[in-house]
């Protein structure tokens, strides 16, 4: 099988921690120029398209800015920087539980993307410790949602990211999420949950669909009162929303889930009430570079079970 060539070094460099975005010009199209393109491939609109290109702040392979009638070449690369919206600043610190040389371990508050994704580009976990620590290069080897807090391995090294990858594509990585939930007296726990799981693009909630499972989750009870209760929660897979979908099957859908049993109304930016009570808690693996046996334990806790007044008056 034929290798792919891998793209060349991008001429820009990061703007607070976000890396530029990375055009590649078809093989085929019929395209007399490469603001041709742009301009029908690109949300922007043609005048802003314009404009960056009048600025300057489109470039080629080696940095050079591309003109309004720099040429179509099929596979030619091109760089430039979004344009970075306003963020309503996520106002909980990103503690870092570990770093070396390879990785480093954050853990993460609700509300903060881990990638740049959307609305949320500078905002995000990885821009913030980009900028924080000087590690240009850091990247995610998995993600936490936006709402989920809890532990997220990052790898410093690009050469190294594909062997963290490959742990949580193995399975190889052990996961241990907390949850608080109704407490359900009629609920048999221990149990497994499977599942088939679907997210659809452009539909904001999953759903449980007929056919092979491809999600499992362990949901165990760890102690109860008042009506709410602390659940432990080990996915064995990894589907988007898996958790949050395997609860609210149960009948005790997590505190907070805005989407989970129902989607409810946008939140207005800037409302951080009432946080998803979901924690990534553990993360325990064997690194594949060095070989040594890490088990990572997150400090947060879920506001809903130590002062449950406080989290519901947001």
């Amino acid at each position: 099988m034929r290798r792919r060539t891998p793209p060349p070094p991008s001429p820009l460099p990061q703007l607070h921690g976000v890396d530029p975005v990375r055009v590649r010009l078809p093989a085929a199209g019929g395209w007399a120029t490469v603001r041709g393109h742009l301009v029908e491939r690109l949300a922007a609109g043609e005048a802003v398209i314009d404009g960056m290109l009048d600025a300057g702040r489109i470039v080629d392979a080696d940095g050079r800015p591309v003109a309004r009638d720099t040429a179509y070449v099929p596979g030619m690369y091109v760089w430039f920087h979004r344009e970075l919206a306003d963020e309503e600043r996520v106002p909980f610190p990103i503690e870092v539980v570990h770093r070396d040389e390879h990785v480093v371990i954050a853990d993460k508050p609700h509300f903060l993307a881990t990638t740049p994704r959307g609305s949320h580009v500078a905002e995000t976990a990885l821009a913030r410790l980009r900028r924080d620590l000087g590690v240009p290069a850091l990247s995610p080897a998995h993600r936490l949602d936006r709402l989920t807090a809890g532990l997220v391995l990052f790898t410093v090294r690009p050469e190294e990211r594909g062997a963290y990858q490959s742990l949580f594509r193995d399975r190889q990585v052990t996961k241990e999420y907390e949850a608080v939930a109704p407490y359900d007296p009629g609920l048999d726990l221990p149990r497994t949950v499977c599942s088939r799981i679907v997210k659809e693009r452009g539909v904001l909630a999953a759903q449980e669909v007929a056919g092979e499972p491809n999600a499992v989750s362990r949901v165990e009870l760890v102690e109860h009162r008042d009506g709410r209760a602390r659940y432990r929660l080990l996915p064995r897979t990894g589907q988007t929303h898996q958790l949050r979908v395997h609860m609210n099957a149960l009948g005790v859908p997590i505190l907070g889930d805005p989407l989970y049993p129902v989607v409810t109304g946008p939140v207005a930016p800037g409302d951080f009430r009432r946080p998803l009570q979901l924690l990534a808690r553990t993360l325990e693996f064997t690194d594949p570079i060095t070989g040594r046996r890490h088990r990572f334990v997150s400090s947060r806790v879920l506001r809903s079970w130590s002062s449950y007044d406080d989290w519901a008056a947001g």
